[in-house]
């Protein structure tokens, strides 16, 4: 028998959210951890809003919807409150009812130089790992840590010569030798013969993106330096940095992370090649953590470079084990440009940066908790 194809929109509707959403859907894993998190950074929000004044919206909602945000893919904040209004596994994440009205996306724009600000975001990913579900799944002794560019969100014409940035010289005349015809929002600049560096010039846009190039033969490009820290037992990011880009700048942030760890006995930092010098190498034995970097040993007609890691340290198995285990930081850098949103970075300043950053980090393990914590029971 053919079903009637009539709608039922005017009639009532009892609507209960946690019935709609599956017993075993990963989300349920997820948002248990992210409650238990948030509420353990409930004293920093009463530190960071006023007691006085009319109630602005709970930065629990703000931040899950953020989480869910990068989840998911979606490219804006604006995006977000759009899918709110109609997708009930995504009201039920944030906490909202079926009949609660959907905040309007500018309210980011206030509420999130409040929370970054604060460094909630570096706190968020430390209360996940504190989590007593969740920190039995790591480990205290080994660890990767690798870097990787994030595009700015600052075009190449936006660099341009730091005397211009003062009014030194019209910006109609630069490039074509007088007044350009091409004016407007995207006018077209020739940068043929024009040698560009980061002391000359700087980007109108984002003054903290900086031009920068991975490796011979590659292109140019203004970004941001992201570093994360991994624990080599589950794979898990323990830590994370965001810098301007310059070439030491990963040996400098992977200092700085492993300095934050708790001391242990036996503790192992794996890293590529490009983390084979004598000053890191001297760093990381003083720090009482014994370097298992890859070898970057080459000789060629000019010059002739041995590796700092001599065979007191690849005589080990341990070393091999740390090698084989330190390529699975890639995948944090993989899904978080692939889905995380960390291909080009949506905000510009360095603390923006570092803060969405931290929260793609943040994502990428709660997307992993849900199989891990399956596992472990």
């Amino acid at each position: 028998m053919r079903g009637d194809d009539r709608r039922s929109g005017s009639l009532f509707s009892y609507v209960d959210l946690e019935q709609r959403v599956p017993s075993d859907h990963p989300l349920r894993v997820i948002r248990r951890i992210v409650d238990d998190a948030l509420q353990e950074l409930s004293p920093i929000f009463s530190e960071i809003y006023s007691a006085r004044g009319r109630p602005s919206i709970p930065p629990e909602r703000l931040l899950r919807a953020l989480l869910l945000q990068i989840l998911h893919g979606l490219r804006s904040e604006r995006q977000m409150m759009e899918r709110l209004e109609f997708d009930l596994l995504f009201r039920w994440f944030v906490g909202l009812g079926i009949d609660d009205p959907v905040w309007h996306s500018t309210v980011y724009a206030k509420n999130r130089d409040r929370l970054f600000e604060s460094d909630v975001a570096e706190r968020l990913l430390n209360a996940v790992l504190d989590h007593p579900k969740v920190k039995p799944l790591l480990s205290g002794e080994h660890f990767s840590v690798d870097g990787s560019l994030i595009d700015a969100w600052a075009s190449m014409k936006s660099f341009q010569p730091r005397e211009d940035h003062d009014g030194g010289r019209d910006n109609e005349d630069q490039d074509t030798g007088g007044p350009n015809p091409d004016q407007g929002r995207n006018p077209s600049r020739n940068f043929r013969g024009e040698r560009r560096s980061n002391q000359t010039h700087a980007s109108t846009t984002d003054a903290d993106a900086r031009l920068f190039r991975k490796g011979p033969g590659k292109e140019a490009r203004l970004a941001y330096m992201g570093h994360v820290l991994m624990e080599n037992r589950s794979g898990l990011v323990v830590g994370t940095r965001t810098t301007r880009a310059h070439g030491s700048a990963e040996r400098m942030a992977a200092l700085e992370m492993v300095a934050d760890l708790p001391t242990r006995p036996g503790q192992t930092l794996g890293a590529d090649k490009g983390f084979d010098t004598g000053d890191f190498v001297m760093e990381l034995r003083e720090m009482g953590v014994t370097p298992h970097v890859a070898q970057n040993s080459y000789a060629t007609d000019k010059a002739r470079r041995r590796s700092a890691i001599d065979r007191r340290t690849t005589r080990h198995r341990g070393y091999a084990v740390s090698q084989r285990v330190r390529k699975r930081i890639e995948e944090v850098f993989g899904w978080a440009k692939s889905a995380g949103g960390l291909h080009q970075v949506r905000h510009c300043g360095l603390n923006r940066v570092g803060a969405q950053v931290t929260l793609a980090a943040t994502a990428y393990n709660l997307v992993r908790l849900p199989k891990l914590i399956g596992d472990a029971a």
